[in-house]
């Protein structure tokens, strides 16, 4: 059987019984901070410095010629891992865009589900186009579910133009006309 030890307290000092080296204390942690640099950004006046590979918000992007860069591979629905990316393949009329007639298919609706993204970064890996970019937007808000699904428009919006280092449909074209690709 166990027995119960018993362990006598101490008295408190006269100090301790008036809480005055605890006071003391305390009023020295809150100087002390009061006097150093503050560490807190005022957001949205203030922004934090974005490093150079941050991943943020996936949107859509054109060539510089204003075209559609997505062909429709649906490789970037395919690889997320939380399935936050929805292609409807559509065909490109080849009569109304004649300088796309060797591009087989667009999107015909594309959709991103902000959500469901976890900003993995995948999506821009795979894509074969270089049509998916994860831009530095860190901000993204909405008042419903709906507002946080991204259409084709809205990913188009937020891309914009990039400069394409390829040009290839440009080659493609130039190359079937037998012409320099460089005009």
């Amino acid at each position: 059987m166990a027995t119960t030890k018993v362990i006598e307290r101490k008295p408190l000092t006269f100090a301790e019984k008036t809480f005055l080296p605890q006071i003391a204390t305390g009023l020295k942690t809150t100087f002390g901070n009061m006097l150093k640099k503050p560490i807190t950004l005022q957001y949205p006046e203030e922004r934090p410095v974005i490093p150079e590979n941050y991943r943020g918000v996936p949107t859509l992007v054109k060539d510089p010629n204003g075209r559609e860069k997505c062909v429709s591979c649906q490789l970037c629905e395919f690889v997320c891992p939380p399935k936050a990316i929805r292609i409807t393949p559509g065909e490109i009329d080849a009569e109304s865009e004649p300088d796309r007639a060797h591009v087989e298919k667009a999107p015909q609706e594309f959709e991103i589900n902000m959500l469901r993204c976890i900003y993995c970064g995948f999506c821009e890996e795979v894509c074969p186009e270089e049509a998916i970019y994860l831009q530095d937007v860190f901000s993204l808000s909405g008042y419903s579910r709906e507002e946080m699904i991204n259409k084709k428009a809205k990913l188009y919006e937020l891309g914009g133009t990039l400069p394409d280092k390829h040009y290839k449909w440009d080659k493609k074209k130039a190359a079937e006309l037998g012409g320099n690709p460089e005009h």
